[in-house]
């Protein structure tokens, strides 16, 4: 249990790190700061997928398919709230 906490954890991290590139990314005025964040973005979403599918592998990280059925019902309730 204690491994699984710590991947959390770690994905988690992985998160908040590649919202924070996003933004440095998207806000840096100067071309050499923006290429720099963004081969940071690269790296952090690499590391991020790796964990993710370590987890996975381990059975820490539930996948399930959800059927057209549900996606199209969550589909109309969105249209509906835009109307």
């Amino acid at each position: 249990m204690k491994d699984k906490l710590i991947m959390e954890n770690i994905l988690l991290l992985l998160k908040g790190t590649c919202e924070v590139y996003v933004h440095g990314t998207q806000e840096a005025s100067n071309e050499k700061i923006h290429e720099t964040l963004l081969n940071g973005l690269d790296k952090i979403l690499k590391m991020q997928y790796e964990v993710y599918n370590k987890m996975v592998a381990c059975g820490w990280y539930q996948v399930s398919n959800i059927n057209t059925e549900e996606i199209n019902k969550t589909l109309t309730q969105l249209q509906n709230k835009e109307a």
